[in-house]
């Protein structure tokens, strides 16, 4: 007779997805080109200052910054290994190179130190300006026979460099990924298979990151390792599937019955990641969402390649598959499982004092909110040359301090009260700077003495105030005379200089030759140092960047400050930044900690219909996240804060995943076979895939760890593969002692969900069927079945599937 087929839905979908892969292949091609073109427009955020809340003073400060003052490139240059005499010689040839607006150095200990010399040069262009570029290696050029360190940010193109690099760390990552998935596949050709589907998801994700508008650069540097790492266990799942069907059925039906079965363990496996990326979305530092959207969204674009491309992959490289198959490369591990019998009554407590003491050593990690001083284990030119005017002349801490501007007298008075403070190096102003003969900047000068300053006739300088009065509506000064009218020097010069440009007026003589260089500085000084709206200020601190002493003394600067502006004015610096992620750090760490927990406690919940399970599976992760950030506390290594924020996260919904395989081939087993036993087999089960995902998370980790000279993402990827590693030894070695100690708990904890029981079918004769049988078919039978049966069967016929009689039709 004809067989007729009727199945569920989710089969009539895998069949469809099954059938239409060339549909679905061109689909993803187009995709593809899409996705290539559409990187273009994502826009990478360096400043990690950018995502601090709106309401925090830095965040508020650097919008003002940015607004109102043209930054210049600047860079630190220290020369070793020469005399006082030789280092003057070289500020001289550092003032004559073009692009270089002014070199900062004398005989003090500043600047000149155990016969090395350091040089604060500014620039005439900005970072990124080609004037600036030019500089910097024109400087290196003519310092190349020395001792040269050069410090600056001219040219340092950060986005391109963490590309060189994770591009690096990526092709080694895949190296090692295909020696994993060799030794833990049944067949070679399954690699190119799981590697396409993940490069598939890699760009797609790349591709679609433009949706946000701005990504930080943290997310776009570490997201496809993460990736990889992370998500490629979901095509092993559908890989190690379709190896077990294609025992019993063709390439076509084995894929299809692949991927009906692994849909949902593969969907519930994302959802603890997913959920514990979804805790970093409640973070007040921005950054947390940021690459929550980004990791959560490259989850999911994972799962639509493994259930929609991979399916047509395997089907299109079976007959190479089916030829390459080898034997099982991995061994048992009998032992591990033996050994967890044997401990169950030493190994949990053990691991409960541990977990305390780590508790406790955790709690005291030495954080730190500013990436400048963290050392890396592959540093940069531009590292080498901070830690190594650091290591001579002393850390350098600046606050740049925004004030309302017009009020000059204001200013004179913070600058002298800042400088009498022993928490002070030096300041900088316009209201501090020395002019000429005595006078200030701003000093007011009437006609007289502006005349006799500049050696100017006095009648030419008093028909300039006149003029200087006319053109700022100030029409009473002319009416009274312009003899006692009072101007600020800076103001005058400013205006003496617009005249000149409009009206190409030349000054005469040598005097006024120097006259008009010193009003291009001044120019440049104007837009580094004053706007419409504000006066910056420049503060050099004797204090480190971060620390109790230098947040209560920024608090003093805002008091003193405060007697002269009610509120319109901002404190910018890495101090302040510091101060700020501080603040948010407690706050974001504690909703981190226990939301991750609570997202994932539930999704366990009703995956293990038991409420003490998850508890017991939360402890051993939980454990590993105190243990892993145990270590820095021990080394004495300082820790970036956000490396822990982020990593908890991730470790407690990615890792988490490890406990959950053994858990669950824990609990099948139990039911044909006493616990003691079923913890053996259940880790012989599980060990090629937690071996398999493990290595590979913990190994894409320790390459970014050590292969990326930047600190944030640096210490993030460290952590991550010395947490994911210590996951995967508590949850081989420990958690299966756990289970079998705690086997009384998951089973009085246990409970079902009410559901419409099925009802039971009484049939004899030729049947077809298909789904779970749980009653007697001649004999009581409890398992799946696909085919026909001869005789008498009295059962439940459950998971979707139906009865035919005469064997005409699937159930």
């Amino acid at each position: 007779m004809k067989e007729k087929k009727t199945g569920g839905t989710l089969e009539k979908l895998c069949t469809l997805i099954v059938d239409k892969r060339k549909i679905v292949l061109v689909l993803y091609l187009f995709a593809f080109v899409f996705c290539v073109i559409a990187m273009g427009w994502v826009h990478v955020e360096e400043d990690v200052a950018k995502y601090l809340p709106e309401e925090t003073e830095t965040r508020q400060g650097i919008n003002a910054m940015n607004e109102n003052f043209e930054m210049f490139g600047m860079a630190q240059v220290m020369v070793s290994n020469i005399t006082y005499e030789t280092a003057e010689e070289i500020y001289d040839t550092l003032t004559a190179i073009d692009g270089v607006s002014a070199v900062v150095f004398d005989d003090s200990a500043d600047h000149y130190k155990d016969a090395s010399a350091l040089y604060d040069v500014n620039f005439t262009g900005g970072n990124f300006d080609e004037e600036s570029i030019r500089a910097v290696e024109q400087i290196r050029q003519e310092l190349a026979a020395y001792d040269l360190a050069l410090y600056t940010m001219v040219g340092y193109d950060q986005n391109a460099m963490l590309d060189e690099e994770m591009l690096v760390i990526l092709i080694v990552a895949v190296v090692i990924i295909i020696g994993i998935l060799s030794l833990t596949s049944q067949a070679f050709m399954e690699v190119p298979v799981l590697l396409l589907t993940f490069a598939a998801a890699a760009l797609l994700n790349m591709g679609t990151n433009f949706i946000f508008g701005t990504i930080s650069f943290i997310s776009d540097s570490v997201a496809v390792v993460l990736q990889l790492a992370m998500a490629i266990d979901y095509a092993v799942i559908l890989c190690h599937r379709f190896t077990a069907e294609r025992k019993t059925m063709d390439a076509r039906g084995a894929v299809i019955a692949a991927l009906r079965k692994s849909i949902p363990e593969v969907s519930a496996s994302s959802l603890t990641t997913i959920s514990g990326l979804m805790a970093l979305g409640f973070m007040k530092f921005g950054i947390g969402l940021d690459m929550a959207m980004v990791l959560i969204k490259a989850i999911l674009l994972s799962l639509l390649s493994v259930f929609t491309l991979m399916p047509g992959l395997l089907l299109m490289f079976s007959p190479l598959i089916d030829k390459t198959r080898h034997r099982k490369l991995l061994p048992n591990i009998d032992f591990l499982g033996k050994f967890a019998v044997k401990s169950r009554r030493v190994l949990p407590p053990l691991f409960a004092g541990v977990m305390i003491a780590a508790f406790v050593i955790s709690s005291k990690c030495p954080y730190v909110y500013s990436l400048t001083d963290l050392k890396t284990t592959k540093m940069t030119e531009q590292q080498y040359a901070y830690f190594d005017i650091k290591d001579t002349f002393g850390a350098s801490n600046t606050v740049a301090l925004l004030v309302p501007a017009g009020d000059y007298e204001a200013e004179s008075r913070i600058l002298a009260e800042l400088n009498s403070r022993d928490e002070v190096k030096a300041t900088m102003g316009l209201a501090g700077i020395e002019a000429m003969d005595g006078y200030k900047l701003t000093d007011a000068l009437n006609p007289r003495q502006l005349s006799e300053l500049l050696g100017m006739d006095y009648e030419v300088v008093q028909l300039l105030y006149t003029a200087y009065a006319a053109e700022h509506d100030q029409y009473g000064q002319i009416l009274n005379g312009a003899a006692e009218y009072e101007i600020p020097l800076f103001d005058m010069f400013l205006y003496l200089k617009d005249q000149m440009d409009t009206y190409h007026i030349t000054l005469g003589g040598e005097d006024m030759a120097d006259m008009g260089d010193m009003l291009d500085q001044l120019e440049m000084a104007r837009e580094q140092m004053q706007s419409e709206h504000y006066s910056r200020l420049v503060i050099y601190l004797n204090l480190p960047e971060e620390g109790e002493e230098t947040y209560a003394f920024l608090q003093e600067i805002r008091n003193i400050v405060g007697q002269y502006y009610e509120g319109d004015y901002y404190l910018v610096g890495n101090s302040t930044n510091s101060r700020d992620l501080s603040a948010y750090f407690a706050s974001d760490n504690m909703m981190i900690s226990l939301l991750s927990a609570f997202f994932v406690i539930i999704v366990l919940l009703f995956t293990f219909k038991s409420a003490g399970l998850p508890v017991l599976l939360i402890m051993v992760i939980q454990g590993s996240i105190w243990i892993t950030f145990s270590l820095p506390t021990i080394t004495q290594t300082p820790m970036y804060f956000l490396g822990y924020l982020i990593v908890n996260a991730i470790m407690m919904g990615a890792n988490i995943d490890y406990a959950i395989v053994i858990s669950s081939h824990y609990l099948d087993k139990k039911q044909t076979m006493p616990h003691k036993e079923a913890i053996v087999h259940a880790i012989n089960s599980a060990f090629p895939t937690v071996f398999t995902s493990g290595i590979m998370m913990s190994a894409a980790g320790l390459l970014i760890g050590n292969m990326s000279a930047q600190p944030a993402v640096s210490i993030m990827g460290m952590c991550i593969g010395r947490g994911t590693l210590i996951s995967v030894i508590l949850v081989l070695f420990v958690l299966p002692s756990i289970l079998v100690l705690g086997d009384s708990i998951i089973n009085r904890t246990s409970f079902k969900l009410k559901a419409v029981e099925p009802k039971v079918r009484s049939v004899s004769g030729t049947v077809r069927v298909r789904g779970r049988v749980r009653g007697y078919v001649s004999g009581y039978v409890d398992a799946e079945i696909d085919g026909v049966l001869h005789g008498q069967l009295d059962a439940n016929v459950t998971v979707g599937g139906q009865i035919t009689e005469g064997g005409e039709e699937d159930a």
